[in-house]
């Protein structure tokens, strides 16, 4: 028979309103823990530096300020950087075997659609391994058509010491403005 104002069965489980009594809290505590260390860990990941990523190899160039599409990398040149990656002459050398993506943006200085289109050879960018020679290939091949930017970016395995060139055929120029004209690779994978 239950005991009057108790809410449990004395006879069928005397350690029943033990255990309610100590697994609730005990799961709340713990829930809250998991919730606390979750933020933490967050907050601690959004504050790690660059330097620290020492896994990822990563490079956002601009382009140097002639009219060839040679690159430069640096915190004194604003938004680009060079993590991993090492520049050879304005071209970037790849420094560790893995997957890559490539990513490219080029928009043509004093460009409208119809000088692009006039031209009976359009404007084309390429991005490729040059060197070494035993690995020479073309990994991106764009037409500018009628536009003015091409924009473009791929997966590719590149090996330490392949060196990526950049070269834009036509007689337009590429514009000197940074947030127009750039390039780029991120380490992705082994």
């Amino acid at each position: 028979m239950p005991e009057e104002g108790s809410g449990c069965a004395v006879r069928r489980r005397p350690y029943a309103c033990v255990l309610r009594a100590a697994v609730v809290p005990l799961v709340a505590g713990l829930a809250i823990c998991l919730v606390v260390c979750i933020q933490r860990l967050s907050r601690a990941q959004q504050q790690l530096p660059l330097e620290s990523l020492g896994r990822w190899d990563l490079a956002m160039l601009s382009r140097l300020q002639d009219p060839r599409l040679y690159w430069q990398g640096g915190p004194a040149l604003g938004r680009s950087f060079l993590r991993g990656p090492e520049l050879d002459k304005g071209q970037l050398r790849i420094r560790r075997d893995g997957i890559y993506m490539v990513h490219i943006q080029v928009t043509l200085a004093i460009c409208s659609s119809t000088s692009t289109s006039r031209h009976h050879h359009p404007t084309t960018l390429a991005v490729g391994i040059c060197s070494p020679a035993s690995r020479s290939i073309s990994l991106l091949r764009l037409s500018f058509h009628q536009g003015c930017t091409i924009a473009s970016q791929r997966l590719t395995p590149l090996a330490r010491g392949d060196t990526l060139c950049t070269n834009l055929t036509g007689t337009l120029l590429p514009s000197r403005n940074t947030d127009e004209t750039f390039f780029g690779v991120q380490w992705v994978r082994p």
